[in-house]
């Protein structure tokens, strides 16, 4: 049995690194989990992130080319189609065409509901994010804030489930040796919310009360050298490791006292799965998603660098409160977003609607 895979927002083979890119390298582990073949059925990347009409009239012209190329290569044995992150600004031009002609089920993982946006300059892309969303037999969601306007919305028939965000790894790492006082932040330098994160860090920096902070930030982008002048009030207290491979970050996570990230508008962040996989605190904003997938450790920060600061240095003034955090942390990622649970969430509910699974 074969399983196509695809991610219009980022595939996973796109050079730049990031949380979408790592979930759907994750998730073709996961398809294959029960010994399918997953085969990345296409590399077309259909975001349009402006509102240009002309644009979404390409893509979607690349997207009815890419489906003759699917209709002719496609193995005949292909028994389910699954798409990762559909939205109005990247939707799936892709998987209901093809699951329609061969009779396969359609799987959605992180779809997004957003009807405001079907006049407007993403109308049409927009009413295609909607049409995939209702072609599908199953979709997962993530996050409990996912789910609302998936309910509303979903046609008789259709199953929610709930899939964490997951590792795919088998175990957790060896715990981490943290260096104190050591924060360590990690994200893309771009534009928009990530810049809005840095910002947050930078204005936090200066509240905090801990004498012996230092802060080690890992990533790259378009935005880094203004993210470099948000910085530079601090001197040597700040270091930039630029884009780490898996290695480097690895070292990064394990030697951090805790791991700074807002989280502004963020879907719920790997960053924050990867951190506490190390037994790293996690600092940030109590937002949507973000909630979802970090150990609560201490009453949540609502908004600001104040509130930031404040739980910064209720974990740094105290090793034994740390430690228990740290402990916390694990567990949280040991019991709900390691890969073999997430195999289990997954096929459990697919599995039935696949010719020729268990």
């Amino acid at each position: 049995m074969q399983v196509a895979f695809f991610a219009p927002l980022k595939a996973p083979t796109h050079p730049v690194p990031s949380g979408d890119r790592q979930m759907a390298r994750n998730l073709m582990a996961l398809l294959g989990a029960q010994g399918a073949g997953v085969i990345l059925a296409s590399e077309l990347r259909t975001r349009d992130g402006s509102g240009d009409a002309a644009n979404q009239r390409r893509l979607t012209e690349d997207a009815d080319t890419e489906i003759a190329r699917l209709d002719a290569t496609l193995p005949e044995d292909t028994a389910l189609w699954v798409t990762y992150h559909n939205y109005y600004k990247a939707p799936d031009l892709l998987g209901p065409r093809i699951a329609r002609q061969r009779g396969i089920p359609y799987v959605l993982i992180e779809s997004s509901r957003a009807r405001k946006r079907l006049t407007g300059p993403w109308a049409s892309f927009a009413a295609a994010a909607e049409a995939a969303s209702d072609a599908a037999a199953v979709i997962f969601y993530p996050t409990a804030h996912d789910r609302e306007t998936l309910d509303r919305d979903r046609p008789p028939g259709q199953v929610l489930a709930h899939l964490p965000p997951f590792l795919s790894a088998p175990d957790l790492p060896p715990p981490g040796r943290p260096v104190p006082g050591r924060l360590l932040a990690a994200g893309m330098m771009r534009p928009g919310d990530k810049m809005a994160s840095y910002r947050l860090i930078a204005e936090t920096l200066p509240a905090l009360a801990h004498p012996d902070w230092h802060l080690q930030i890992a990533g790259d982008g378009p935005a880094r050298d203004a993210v470099r002048t948000l910085f530079a009030p601090f001197g040597e207290r700040v270091r930039f490791l630029g884009q780490l491979d898996r290695t480097g970050l690895d070292t990064a996570y394990a030697q951090a006292d805790l791991f700074l990230w807002p989280g502004v508008n963020e879907a719920f962040g790997m960053v924050y799965l990867e951190a506490q996989s190390f037994g790293v605190p996690v600092v940030a904003q109590d937002r949507p998603g973000v909630r979802d997938v970090v150990a609560r450790t201490c009453p949540p920060v609502v908004s600001g660098p104040a509130g930031l600061a404040m739980r910064c240095d209720w974990l740094l003034e105290d090793p034994a409160r740390r430690q228990a955090a740290s402990l916390l942390a694990r567990r949280t990622i040991s019991d709900h977003h390691l890969h073999p649970a997430a195999a289990r969430a997954f096929w459990d509910v697919v599995a039935p609607l696949v010719k020729g699974t268990p």
